[in-house]
């Protein structure tokens, strides 16, 4: 695998951003996480943000394709239900108070395969990519591969994290794994589950298509470690 670039022409059509009101739409649901008030505005939810979610999902379409044309993109599997499996959580909330993109393959064991987000909610947006759930051969795996070359996995990764917009989050092993790798190392050895998340908060450039090609960059500034975590 190895990643491109898309080049957008001004002639095609364009995501524009998410509208305010969509934001609002989560802050108004945070606050009343009832069936109830979804009643009353699941047209909002229907027409407007899964619209707008629809939206940019499809015009992720080919930046996804480009990076991996075996990642599941349509909609309809790539974006999560806003409704709460509540059966076995002590949190009885019926609604999930943000909305996901996840681009993953579609195999039984995808929780051992790195997959690209993007998550909205009320006052944060964030998007990345790793592992949801790895096992832990998979994550033994990880900690195998920066054994055989430290020095290189560190020049090539830790460019990621110097850029500045990405960071290290996952689970992480309370009795340290003993090793004797650089401490700089550490915060990638000592994972549960790992992933690479942009955390940002709601901010002017969401209602523009600026979203939309800040993705793009982030995505495919990503692509080198995906195909690592591939190579596991």
């Amino acid at each position: 695998m190895r990643a491109g670039r898309i080049e957008m022409h001004s002639s095609e059509p364009q995501f524009h951003g998410f509208t305010k009101d969509t934001i609002r739409f989560f802050e108004e649901l945070a606050m009343n996480n009832n069936t109830t008030w979804f009643a009353t505005n699941k047209d909002r939810y229907t027409h407007q943000v899964m619209k707008e979610f629809r939206e940019l999902a499809g015009y992720l379409h080919p930046v996804i394709m480009i990076i991996d044309p075996h990642l599941e993109t349509r909609p309809e599997k790539s974006i999560s239900r806003i409704y709460r499996d509540v059966r076995f959580s002590h949190n009885k909330s019926p609604y999930k108070t943000s909305i996901w993109i996840t681009y993953k393959r579609p195999t039984p064991t995808w929780q051992d395969h790195p997959s690209y987000f993007f998550e909205l909610s009320g006052n944060t947006y964030r998007y990345g990519m790793g592992f949801y759930s790895a096992t832990r051969t998979t994550m033994d795996l990880f900690r195998e591969s920066i054994n055989k070359n430290p020095g290189i996995f560190l020049r090539t990764f830790n460019t990621i994290l110097d850029e500045g917009s990405f960071v290290i989050e996952g689970d992480m092993y309370k009795k340290r794994i003993p090793n004797d790798l650089p401490e700089e190392l550490q915060v990638w050895y000592q994972r549960k589950n790992m992933y690479l998340v942009c955390n940002r908060k709601i901010e002017d450039d969401l209602f523009s298509d600026t979203v939309f090609f800040t993705l793009q960059k982030g995505f495919e500034r990503l692509a080198p470690f995906y195909y690592f975590l591939w190579g596991l």
